[in-house]
């Protein structure tokens, strides 16, 4: 019986839940009427959405059936006919039961059927046409004989415009009404559905609401809350509740007994309890906080705070109390851990942040101060400091960094030597060990005091009484030492502290070794690059220049520079840049500066320099990419060429910037050179830009890295170029290099910098001497007797002997294998410079003469008598020059048969 009852019980009890006096019931009914009236809208706005639909359907059917009737070819010529009603009724018929309409009929303008697809209604009239009869098309629901429906009427129109007669067709409503009634069915089916679905939804949120309440009625709820009260004063951790107005709600007995709390502390605000002040600020803030320490008399206390709101009481908050007394010495400890795995993990962010070895050292040494030890020093080795690898002498050592709580502390300073040479020193056993050594008392530390008695001395009258020595070691290598002391009133270096200084010290000897292996490639980069580099500019009269040139901080790249003197007084000016940093650029921008002077050699003009250069370019990159998968990933180069005779200035780039020019009256401008791709990415073939420049002029050749970076772009640094080059026109080329880096030098260079300025010159007038030569034998010596005078007037008579041999030998061959016209010029420049000129670009060049054969020595004897010689071409032909000492006499004849001249 007991247990039929229960289930009778719990039966009644669901009952009484799911019935109307109960929350879940009047939940589930609610929400079932308000689903039946939302269905029920819905349908109805469906039903009558469905109609309204149908009919516009029917008349958008009716009245593309009558435009269709209407627009016919044989409609209009029916309706002129003498008997339209016999022409039309057939048809009327046809494109009635054709089209799927309910009726079609022909009218005339006032409405009267002339054929109808209902041939009893031939004759009558129709109503409502008069619009139509206008020359509108009607559309509409029409009400009328013979019955409703859905019409449309649309006017026949002869050419000129005039209405001859109506074509109208529709629907019934009937059959309208039918369509929307064919759908009531699904509408309703999905109303029902919806429902359902409805309802079932209501009966699980009720249930849910069921399970919350748990079925408690007022006598079980008071029950509860006596149970809970009972708990809430004999549970042995502290609660209290605090209104949002800092007034105390509940405070159960264990808090009153933790706080000290007055009998009638409920009910007062909280800073009235005579609270700690920490403790009562954290109780009227209402602030959450999770296992807060707090001290409350001689107890300590965590304190847990939440607030009530979500929970769904009054605004407030609950706060939980537990006596952690007995914890505090383990809090103690564990706070400390906490502490070293902090500063452990801030030696990681702040130790290496550069790749300067300095630096690193100094990191360290400062991280570890003051929450680790009072002062910090740091010894490394001196190859480590210049990059090198260590030595396996560790007995002696630079002082790297050192960082104190005070600035007058007794230790080393940063540079000195630091000797480890007695084995009981702390430093030196940690060495020979691999590990760290303590020395808790320093007092008492004999091997310490025996290193440096005075100095010793000196450290403990300052107060230094605790040291731990660790050995800075990285992949098994000695780099340095590290060591931290401590001084009075601080605590002396336990055991504990043994394992936090050597992880320290690893984090920063992974760091130093990274820096030092930087150091070494960057140095052997810069070494590389700066023995690639020109280190002085040649010694030429055509132009005044000087430079300017900076590695990146963050590497050496690939900018290059040069000044080559050309036969001819001539000298070309070269900037190049290839892309990236390191050795590879390094080594590419010392290949390509070695093919530059190598095509310059054959005084090749600027067009077909960079020609080939691209040709070299294209070739070490399938030779690269072939090897490593990665070529030259871009390389830039302009190479310009001046003249001091013309005063002409021709150049070409491949992917560079065109120089400034800067005019004598202060102008400045840059040239539109055509612009090419990078070289290596066959962009020829190349064009070359010509500009004759007066005396005076400066030439400013740069590389990206001065105009463009971070913080400026090319537009920006371009005008403050121009700026800075326009603001004194009389500068020297030294003193515009130090203007333009003053003004234009990054804050910090992410790329190479390279600036080359030239101030030109031209040869003076009475330095020039030419003569055309006809195309005779018998004009070689009027010729070389003029230049022999010429000499004179120089004062060059010592070399006018071998200058009249030359001359001679040139002029001739040209004559006998050239063609006209034929002109010689001589250049008294550093040497005398003699140029023998034809129009054919035959090129001569040495051969083997027999001993027996009675010519071809001629230029041999050329190119001994003269210190250089060579071939350049020129669009009408060639050029063969010489060049001779002013002041030298002709080099010794010792001609062994060998070489003759005889092929141009």
């Amino acid at each position: 019986m007991r247990g039929k009852s229960g289930r009778l019980g719990r039966t009644g009890r669901r009952g009484r839940l799911l019935g109307v006096r109960s929350v879940a019931g009047q939940v589930l009914l609610l929400q079932v009427v308000v689903a039946l009236v939302l269905i029920v809208a819905a349908v109805l706005a469906l039903s009558f959405q469905a109609r309204y639909d149908s009919e516009r359907d029917a008349q958008n059917r009716s009245r593309a059936a009558a435009e269709t009737f209407a627009d016919a070819p044989g409609t209009l010529a029916a309706l002129r006919s003498a008997d339209p009603a016999r022409t039309l009724q057939r048809h009327t018929v046809d494109a009635w039961h054709g089209s799927g309409v309910d009726f079609v009929a022909v009218m005339t303008t006032d409405g009267t059927r002339i054929a109808d697809s209902d041939p009893n209604l031939v004759g009558t009239h129709a109503q409502g046409v008069q619009e139509a009869a206008r020359g509108r098309t009607v559309t509409e629901i029409f009400a009328g004989t013979p019955h409703d429906a859905a019409r449309a009427v649309v006017p026949v129109m002869d050419d000129r415009g005039r209405v001859v007669g109506l074509v109208s067709a529709g629907v019934s409503i009937e059959n309208v009404g039918d369509a929307a009634a064919r759908q009531l069915p699904l509408f309703l089916g999905a109303g029902a559905v919806a429902l359902a679905l409805a309802t079932a939804s209501a009966a699980l949120v009720s249930r849910r609401l069921r399970r919350q309440t748990r079925g408690l009625g007022p006598a079980e709820m008071t029950r509860m809350y006596e149970h809970h009260d009972a708990v809430l004063h004999a549970v042995r951790e502290g609660v209290l509740i605090v209104g949002d107005d800092g007034r105390l709600t509940l405070a159960n007995d264990e808090a009153r007994r933790l706080l000290d709390l007055p009998a009638d502390a409920e009910g007062r605000h909280v800073t009235d309890l005579g609270l700690a002040g920490d403790t009562a600020e954290l109780l009227a803030s209402g602030r959450p906080v999770t296992d807060e320490v707090h001290l409350a008399g001689d107890r300590l206390l965590a304190v847990n705070t939440r607030p009530t709101d979500p929970f769904g009481g009054p605004s407030g908050t609950v706060a939980t109390l537990r006596d952690t007394t007995e914890l505090r010495a383990v809090t103690g400890v564990a706070a400390v851990a906490r502490e070293r795995l902090t500063l452990l993990y801030e030696a990681g962010v702040r130790i290496g942040t550069t790749l300067d070895v300095t630096r690193t050292a100094r990191e360290l040494s400062e991280v570890a101060v003051p929450r680790f030890a009072d002062f910090v020093t740091v010894e490394l080795l001196d190859p480590v400091l210049r990059g090198e690898e260590p030595t396996e002498v560790h007995t002696v050592m630079r002082r790297a960094a050192v960082s104190g709580v005070r600035d007058d502390h007794p230790l080393q300073p940063v540079g000195d030597l630091i000797r480890f040479d007695v084995p009981t020193t702390p430093m030196a056993a940690a060495l020979a060990r691999g590990e760290a050594v303590l020395e808790a008392d320093l007092t008492v530390a004999h091997g310490w005091r025996e290193q440096d008695p005075a100095g010793a001395d000196v450290a403990l009258a300052y107060g230094i009484r605790s040291l731990v020595s660790v050995p800075l070691q990285a992949r098994g290598v000695v780099l340095g030492m590290a060591n931290f002391w401590r001084s009075a009133p601080s605590e002396r270096f336990e055991d504990e502290d043994v394992a936090f200084a050597e992880e320290l010290a690893a984090r920063a000897a992974v760091a130093v070794d990274n820096a030092r292996r930087y150091t070494r490639e960057h140095a052997m980069a810069v070494t590389l690059q700066r023995s690639l580099l020109p280190r002085v500019l040649p010694e030429q009269d055509a132009l005044e220049t000087a430079y300017r040139y900076l590695p990146a901080q963050a590497g050496v790249g690939g900018d290059w520079f040069d000044v080559i003197p050309l036969p001819g007084a001539r000298v070309a000016l070269v900037v190049g840049d290839v892309v990236g940093h390191g050795l590879h650029a390094a080594a590419t921008m010392g290949r390509l500066r070695t093919a530059v002077h190598n095509f310059s050699a054959l005084d090749l003009p600027p067009d077909e320099l960079l020609g080939h250069l691209d040709e070299l370019v294209s070739r070490i990159d399938e030779e690269e990419a072939e090897d490593t998968g990665a070529g030259i990933t871009g390389a830039t180069c302009l190479y310009a060429v001046y003249d001091p005779v013309t005063g002409d200035c021709c150049m070409a780039t491949a992917g560079h910037f065109a120089p400034a020019v800067v005019r004598p009256d202060g102008s400045v401008d840059f040239p539109d050179v055509p612009v090419f791709p990078p070289l290596g990415l066959g962009g020829g073939p190349f064009e070359t830009y010509e500009v004759r420049l007066p005396e005076g002029s400066r030439l400013a050749l740069y590389t990206d890295g001065l105009v463009e970076h971070r913080q400026r772009d090319l537009d920006a640094g371009l005008r403050l170029l121009r700026d800075t080059l326009a603001e004194a026109p009389g500068r020297t080329p030294e003193e515009t290099c130090r203007a333009v880096f003053d003004a234009m030098l990054p804050p910090h260079r992410g790329d190479d910098i390279a600036l080359l300025v030239a101030r030109t010159r031209l040869l003076p007038p009475d330095r020039v001497a030419d003569w055309d030569v006809p195309p005779d034998p018998s004009a070689v010596a009027p010729v070389r007797a003029a230049c022999v005078r010429q000499l004179e007037r120089w004062g060059l008579d010592e070399i006018g002997f071998t200058t009249e041999l030359v001359l001679s030998e040139l002029i001739t061959n040209a004559i006998r294998y050239g063609s006209a016209p034929i002109h010689v010029r001589m250049l008294r420049d550093r040497n005398l410079i003699c140029e023998v000129s034809d129009g054919s670009s035959t090129s001569p060049h040495l051969r083997r003469a027999a001993t027996t054969d009675e010519g071809g020595r001629g230029l041999f004897l050329v190119s001994r008598l003269a210190g250089r010689w060579g071939t350049r071409y020129t669009p009408s032909g060639k050029v063969m020059w010489t060049e001779q000492s002013l002041t030298g006499g002709p080099a010794p004849l010792e001609v062994p048969a060998l070489f003759d001249d005889a092929a141009w």
